[in-house]
């Protein structure tokens, strides 16, 4: 799942897997429904530099709409194709070296033009002497099928349809200059490594389990190929490796907040709550509940790349653990050891005041002030219960329509708070919970089952596995919960042939980012994401070694190159 995305729809409250630091008013809040993307990770929105844009053009290819002409699942059929962008750097490339390809998932793929400058793609081809490619995802960017985007055209925006669009491509791309080389999986023999994060981290593990004739071996960097409907461990991470004292008084926030409004049921101090807050115009609690619960989740945007990472959650923290008051609103404070003394904590009162004050400090600052320099109404603004804004099916809300569509027909990733255990402290409210989360696939798509996840998990979830299949995760990140690396999920070694990687205190594809030279620093990158982007690097020319060693068997002549020593 980017840190100040175009899409920038906030409150994920999450919707897709790269987590948007930043909130626009001008565009809707979704619920707790599947992170925002990129989540999270996202290097900036579609770059506006120059050089990298002019440095690697974009190129097309055509490929067919629809792969699966017998199933009834994408009737009405049709033969017809559609441009898929995609970009190349063949700086490294030598004879004989391997296609490394970042699939870009679930966003822009003109986003990720900085990997092939200093990211993962880059370090991967310059130490195979590879050709480094950025694949954009249908129905992303503007890779798109169909004229619009109703319900009815978005029937081929699924997994199986995705992963088909990605064994066509490597099968029958020529690239631009290059075109008395044969580098397609189909005819060539060039070993073809595919690298995904997150979503896209899913997408290539099932594309090494799916296609392996056609994809070499695939990086997996904090991919989720288990699919959760009700996703409520999204917050297990931060409850766990987030500062302590944030955390704790975070979830006492929260059950002051469920004691007014779901225990007690007490309507005027609901009235006050909300009033305190700047949100007493805003309608609906669940509504209410989600604004506040926002500065948690920017957990998932922080990142070791200055360049992409948010101070937003250390501001949030540095806030609600302040006992000096930071805002001036200090004519609230026996309103707040009220509401305090009300939610069950009244012992604690005269200690939590000033804290509770600069959270409210913090989300008129962070949320309110934007939607009041809008002129747009609260609920305009935060609510979630009229969502014919979503209705608008122009390719133009291809970020506010595509992969929501997809949470709601096959991924889940509900964020919610509701199921949380009993017996432990929710970071979020327990009034987000699954009827609130999917209001946007029932209004925008009128979708009212729960996700089809068996269509996800059908490739292997927890437990897939295949040779040449990597999975590279972080300890702290929000994602983990739906990785191989989850809790629970059963131990592996880690092997060159099926590495497995944990990298210590990193959060969200950590790995795919990379700085320049002149950059580095004894702590830039952290050595933990260092040291696993070394193994990434061995392990990759060990795997391509395997696939010469092969082809050279075959009677087919490999000039060996310099990177693959």
């Amino acid at each position: 799942m980017a840190i100040e995305s175009v899409v920038a729809l906030r409150l994920i409250l999450l919707f897709a897997f790269i987590q948007l630091a930043a909130a626009s008013v001008g565009r809707r809040n979704y619920p707790m429904l599947a992170g925002s993307r990129n989540i999270f990770s996202n290097p900036g929105a579609e770059t506006d530099d120059v050089d990298l844009k002019t440095r690697y053009p974009v190129q097309k290819i055509k490929i067919p709409i629809d792969h699966f002409p017998r199933d009834p699942r994408y009737e009405p059929h049709t033969d017809e194709k559609f441009d898929v962008r995609y970009w190349f750097d063949a700086s490294h490339y030598k004879k004989g070296g391997p296609v490394i390809v970042l699939h870009a998932g679930e966003t822009n793929g003109g986003d990720r033009l900085p990997f092939l400058q200093k990211g993962i793609v880059k370090m991967l081809s310059e130490a195979t002497n590879g050709l480094g490619v950025i694949l954009e995802h249908r129905y992303y960017g503007e890779s798109f099928p169909t004229a619009n985007l109703s319900t009815e055209s978005l029937r081929f925006l699924t997994t199986e349809q995705a992963l088909a669009d990605s064994a066509y491509f490597a099968q029958n791309v020529v690239f631009e200059g290059m075109e008395d080389v044969d580098l397609t999986a189909k005819g060539g023999n060039a070993p073809w490594i595919i690298y995904g994060g997150s979503y896209a981290g899913a997408q290539v593990a099932f594309l090494r389990v799916e296609y392996p004739d056609i994809f070499w071996g695939a990086i997996s960097s904090s991919g989720v190929p288990k699919a959760i409907y009700d996703y409520w461990e999204y917050f297990e991470p931060v409850r766990k490796y987030g500062p302590q004292e944030c955390i704790s008084t975070t979830q006492k926030f929260v059950d002051m907040v469920d004691e007014i409004i779901i225990r007690l049921h007490d309507s005027e101090k609901t009235k006050r709550l909300k009033s305190f807050f700047g949100l007493g115009n805003l309608t609906y609690n669940d509504d209410f509940a989600n604004v506040l619960a926002w500065g948690i989740t920017y957990w998932q945007s922080i990142n070791w790349d200055p360049e992409i990472s948010t101070r937003k959650f250390d501001y949030y923290c540095g806030n609600i653990t302040a006992d000096e008051l930071l805002y001036k609103n200090g004519d609230l404070k026996e309103e707040a050891k009220a509401l305090l003394a009300a939610g069950g904590y009244g012992k604690e009162a005269d200690a939590l005041a000033n804290r509770l004050l600069n959270f409210a400090g913090f989300v008129y600052a962070d949320q309110i002030a934007g939607c009041e320099k809008s002129d747009r109404t609260l609920d305009e603004c935060f609510g979630q219960h009229d969502l014919q804004w979503f209705k608008n099916d122009t390719l133009a809300q291809a970020d506010n329509r595509c992969w929501p569509y997809q949470v709601c027909t096959e991924w889940g990733y509900l964020q919610v708070g509701s199921t949380v255990p009993k017996n432990q402290m929710p970071v979020i409210s327990r009034l987000i919970d699954l009827e609130y989360a999917s209001i946007m696939c029932r209004k925008a798509f009128g979708i009212y089952k729960p996700s089809d996840v068996d269509r996800v998990n059908k490739y292997g979830g927890f437990d897939i596995e295949y040779e040449r299949l990597a999975f590279v995760d972080g300890e702290v990140d929000s994602w983990r919960p739906a990785s191989p690396h989850a809790e629970g999920a059963r131990p592996r070694k880690n092997t060159l042939d099926k590495p497995f990687i944990l990298i210590e205190g990193a959060g969200h594809h950590w790995d795919e980012n990379g700085v320049f030279p002149n950059e580095t620093t004894p702590t830039l990158p952290p050595k933990a994401v260092a040291d696993a982007q070394a193994q990434e690097a061995k392990f990759v020319k060990k795997w391509i070694k395997g696939k010469i060693g092969k082809t050279a068997m075959a009677g087919i002549s490999w000039q060996a190159t310099d990177g693959l020593a």
